[in-house]
């Protein structure tokens, strides 16, 4: 993921659930940032994008809880959890005893220092590695990304994140990835999924300049690594969406794009059809 800016001002009308009101939500991502006792794994072995690691889980813990309407009594699932850029900023606001999140991801070292890092502390965080090959994170993964199945129960989530994983993956294994979360979520659960959404509404100004993945809906920037920065059509996301049995609540453009935005990529939050908690 490329640099983001972080602590965005809330909208009133997209007050926080929970009883949490804008100002100590804005204090909560402030402390995130500051606390020096908060996990921090060594710079060098951040391998989960450019950008401040810190205030960019300030931020997308702002979004979870203003647009994802995360509540600290639920239970998460972070699909490429990488080394717990979200996980440690959301351990200051999950419930100790209610609240769980579980994090996968395919790059051992990142679920190491997780594992060693931030469950022993929070018990209720805890962090698996899935050997899915991917030819940038785990090329010599024995599982294919096309039958990609996570080793949850039907209904086990009331949140699954999905960060800047659409945008390293081909369309054939992100309809899996949907299809799996929408079996992994229980009714009125929510998927949080960023995307680079190719729409044909080009400003010019586009921090990335990307080209069609040879007939389909997938798009490349990088042409000697197409998934180090992959692009989906909306039309296609949006359908596959539904496919998946969930319903998306739009698309919120991202100021990768060159406009005015309040995330860097593309956002996507889709429901769980059925009553909620």
């Amino acid at each position: 993921m490329t640099a983001i800016t972080a602590l965005r001002q809330i909208a009133p009308e997209q007050a926080p659930p929970d009883g949490i009101s804008a100002a100590e939500l804005d204090h909560l991502m402030a402390s995130v940032q500051t606390n020096r006792f908060l996990p921090h794994p060594p710079p060098a072995s951040i391998f989960v994008g450019d950008g401040d690691y810190r205030a960019i889980g300030a931020e997308f813990l702002g979004h979870y809880i203003r647009l994802g309407r995360l509540r600290r009594h639920e239970r998460i699932l972070d699909i490429g959890c990488g080394i717990g850029r979200m996980a440690v900023p959301l351990t200051q606001y999950l419930d100790p005893e209610r609240g769980s999140y579980d994090g996968v991801d395919p790059v051992m070292d990142g679920i190491l220092w997780c594992a060693q890092t931030i469950t022993p502390a929070y018990p209720r965080f805890r962090f698996q590695r899935l050997d899915i090959a991917h030819p940038l994170y785990n090329p010599q993964g024995s599982l294919p990304g096309t039958e990609v199945q996570f080793g949850f129960a039907n209904g086990s989530f009331d949140f699954i994140t999905m960060v800047s994983v659409a945008t390293h993956l081909p369309p054939n294994e992100l309809a899996v990835y949907l299809n799996e979360a929408s079996r992994l979520l229980a009714p009125g659960g929510r998927l949080f999924l960023t995307a680079f959404a190719i729409d044909g509404q080009n400003t010019g100004l586009e921090r990335l300049k990307f080209k069609r993945w040879q007939d389909g809906p997938g798009w490349y920037a990088i042409e000697e690594a197409p998934l180090a920065a992959a692009g989906i059509e909306t039309d296609w996301l949006l359908g596959a969406v539904a496919d998946a049995g969930l319903a998306s609540d739009g698309l919120r453009r991202g100021h990768w794009r060159g406009i005015n935005a309040a995330h860097y990529q593309d956002l996507l939050i889709a429901t769980k059809p059925g009553a909620g908690p």
